[in-house]
């Protein structure tokens, strides 16, 4: 738990204008091992290897509320003086949710490169 909240933070400071990005935080793991790459970041969602490659894939999803739609207009219960007044129910907010797949590249055990997708990874 511990880790993915590492990798949470690790994302997280990605949403802030300032600082390092995402690929240069990420870059620094170049050349560390797996093990080191496990420690730092958890454990991995998805192991593939393929021609001599592994790769390592991280997962990170948060939840965020968006703005709520226009309100729906409805006739009240209650009239006016001058016949029913027109209002509007106001909408919950609602919620979305954003993620981030991070595909680490090994080989001979070493991270030779990493891919990011996702809307989260900014």
């Amino acid at each position: 738990m511990i880790r993915k909240a590492a990798l949470g933070a690790l994302l997280l400071l990605g949403a802030c204008a300032q600082g390092p990005t995402l690929q240069q935080r990420l870059s620094v793991f170049m050349g560390q091992g797996e093990g080191d790459l496990v420690a730092a970041l958890g454990v991995p969602v998805r192991i593939h290897e393929a021609e001599g490659r592994r790769f390592l894939q991280f997962e990170q999803r948060r939840t965020v509320a968006v703005a709520s739609p226009a309100p729906i207009p409805y006739f009240g219960p209650s009239y006016g003086r001058f016949g029913p007044r027109l209002g509007a129910w106001p909408q919950p907010p609602g919620y979305a949710v954003i993620g981030c797949d991070i595909t680490f590249e090994l080989q001979d055990g070493r991270v030779q490169g990493f891919s990011t997708r996702g809307e989260g990874c900014r």
